[in-house]
């Protein structure tokens, strides 16, 4: 284990193995924040160490190095880079690194001082060290808003959720509406204008049969409701049993196609009244989610094909191919067929004109699109065309960009794709409903019917019901499955919604037992971190900024999903060993506490997760 110590008077960070390998390719870099002299350049210096790591890893150095076992020379290496991007305008540091003669570590780098006295009094961006608590104090008169951090784009889409109209939404959608509203919350924080699309499947052969179906069903189908038709999957089984089973049926199904597509007015208004239904369905899962979005649909799309087709043509992309129009991308087996041997148009093309829609009238520069792990190929396939076009840049972290965010499955108790006991799909409306009945019950079992108004036990039993599904999706890494399982994530303890909704409404509860203003407390208070717990905690609260900028550029909820349970053990520990009302501490402790639910509060908004105050 390699291990460099961050001493004031001497590195730079310290680092940390990442797991047990002895290899320094296995090393992590964290910043490690400590008092004068000087905090705001060992700040800097070590979190662009991070940067440079990420550019250049110790791995990748070790395979350029000719001497690879020698790690003072590596190290040395990295060091550079990162005095390079902090200070450029001093020329000639040498990396300063030696090894560690104390218990503190195996090696240090010694630049922190000497570094200072040249740069101390001249025009620089390192103003002195504010400590840790002052940072703390600071965030809390400002607002955390101040703590966000600014990605390197001012304009995003976010292409999330995109159920199929007259298909009920179900269990599957429910990975990509709440990783995609995730991912929009922790952008837009991020001073980043996101445009959240819901690109529903609005638009196919599919409606020929079931404007059909409308007609035959409902004489009087323009006045037709959602209570009339029913459940939408039942209404779209039967139009597809008749379709499959009359041919009669479907040779006129396939009529309606043509004049849908075609424009004629009576099937286009049935077309919409069917949309209609569906959107109202989808409108209670999403208000159940706290999700908005702005549908942007296939239908919206399609008018455009034809002309993103001929520009990609006019770039000797298109080539025919059995009857198809089809673009070769080098290194798959299969072509990308963006007009099928019909004449008709498809995902890809759609998606093609979508993505052309996107870079070139709303001006995106980084386009997410957030479905299961199986729609992988297509989406490479649609950017390398994309990148071939010009229209995306080669490289790619450079902007405009496109990026695939992938997911995996939603499984049973048994290991298999969640469905109902008659196999079929779960609806995800449902799903939400059970979730909300059975945080209730457990808030009924715990007398909160009797405590509280019938408003606060249906409010608390909501967001903890919805809070706990969301939290047990996005704490997995999201390429993984997961299982589904309601006793696992309506417990109490562990790394659960409901242990950390309950941990706020803990710390929230010692401050009003307090009995102190806490406003007032902010500006007549001082946070000081004298006991090693709070410092741990005050640490970890500082670290919120960066690791959302994580999360964010790695398109990982599941990264804010591990800080924020963290945070609730930090606190555990620093509440269990530091009396706070009573104290001669407790103005510096009760703020700490309230920074800590500050933070948290914002975690929970950016993971869709409204907090509970009461337990």
């Amino acid at each position: 284990m390699i291990v460099a110590s961050s001493l004031a008077a001497f590195s730079l960070v310290r680092f940390l193995p990442l797991n047990s390998s002895p290899s320094i390719a296995s090393l992590t870099f964290t910043p490690l924040l400590l008092s004068p002299p000087p905090t705001d350049l060992l700040r800097v210096t070590s979190r662009r160490l991070i940067l440079a790591s990420k550019v250049q890893s110790v791995s990748t150095m070790a395979k350029e190095e000719q001497n690879v076992g020698n790690v003072k020379q590596q190290l040395a290496k990295l060091f550079e880079s990162a005095l390079n991007a902090t200070v450029p305008n001093e020329p000639d540091v040498e990396p300063l690194v030696a090894a560690c003669t104390a218990k503190f570590g195996d090696y240090q780098c010694n630049n922190a001082m000497g570094l200072w006295s040249k740069i101390k009094g001249k025009q620089n961006e390192f103003k002195g060290p504010p400590a840790v608590g002052q940072s703390l104090q600071k965030m809390l008169i400002d607002g955390i808003d101040t703590w966000a951090p600014r990605l390197a784009i001012k304009r995003a889409v976010v292409d999330f959720s995109s159920p199929n109209i007259a298909k009920e939404m179900h269990v599957g959608h429910l990975r990509s509406t709440i990783i995609g509203d995730t991912l929009a919350r922790m952008l837009e924080f991020s001073h980043v204008e996101v445009l959240r699309r819901n690109h529903v499947g609005d638009w196919g052969t599919q409606f020929g049969m079931l404007i059909e179906f409308l007609y035959e069903k409902f004489p009087n189908w323009e006045d037709v409701t959602e209570t009339a038709v029913g459940d939408l999957q039942a209404f779209y089984k039967a139009s597809k049993q008749r379709f499959d089973s009359d041919p009669e049926f479907k040779e006129k199904a396939q009529k309606a196609v043509v004049r849908l597509q075609g424009g004629e007015e009576k099937y286009r208004r049935a077309w919409a009244q069917i949309c209609e239904i569906s959107r109202n369905e989808f409108n209670r899962v999403y208000q159940c989610l706290g999700v908005h979005l702005e549908e942007k649909g296939e239908s919206f799309y399609n008018p455009y094909i034809p002309e993103v087709l001929k520009e990609l043509t006019s770039k000797n992309l298109v080539e025919d191919s059995q009857g198809a129009r089809v673009i070769f991308i080098e290194g798959f087996n299969i072509p990308l067929i963006v007009v099928k041997s019909d004449g008709g148009f498809n995902y890809a093309s759609t998606d093609l004109a979508a993505l052309w829609y996107r870079l070139n009238e709303e001006k995106a520069e980084w386009i997410i699109y957030v479905t299961d792990v199986g729609q992988q190929q297509h989406f490479d396939m649609v950017f390398r065309a994309a990148k071939r076009a010009g229209w995306l840049q080669a490289e790619g972290n450079t902007y405009p960009k496109a990026s695939h965010v992938g997911f995996g499955l939603v499984l049973g108790e048994d290991g298999k794709r969640f469905r109902t006991r008659n196999t079929e799909v779960v609806r995800l409306v449902d799903l939400l409903d059970e979730a909300k009945s059975r945080s209730k019950t457990a808030l009924i079992d715990r007398g909160k019917d009797i405590e509280w108004s019938e408003e606060e036990l249906e409010q608390t039993a909501e967001a903890v019901g919805y809070g706990a599904v969301k939290y047990a999706d996005l704490k997995n890494n999201r390429l993984t499955n997961y299982t589904f399982n309601f006793d696992q994530m309506l417990n109490d303890k562990g790394n659960t919604a409901v242990y950390l909704l309950y941990a706020h409404a803990r710390i929230c509860s010692i401050i009003r037992k307090s009995g102190k203003d806490v406003e007032e407390l902010k500006n007549t208070g001082a946070i000081v971190l004298d006991h090693a717990d709070e410092r741990a905690l005050g640490l970890h609260l500082l670290q919120f900024s960066e690791i959302v900028e994580e999360a964010c550029t790695n398109l990982l909820p599941n990264v804010l999903c591990e800080y924020l349970y963290n945070l609730s053990e930090n606190f555990t520990r620093f509440y269990s060993n530091c009396q706070v009302v009573g104290s001669a501490e407790e103005t510096s402790r009760l703020l700490l506490c309230e920074a800590t639910a500050t933070v948290m509060r914002k975690c929970f908004h950016l993971l869709g997760i409204i907090p509970v105050y009461k337990i």
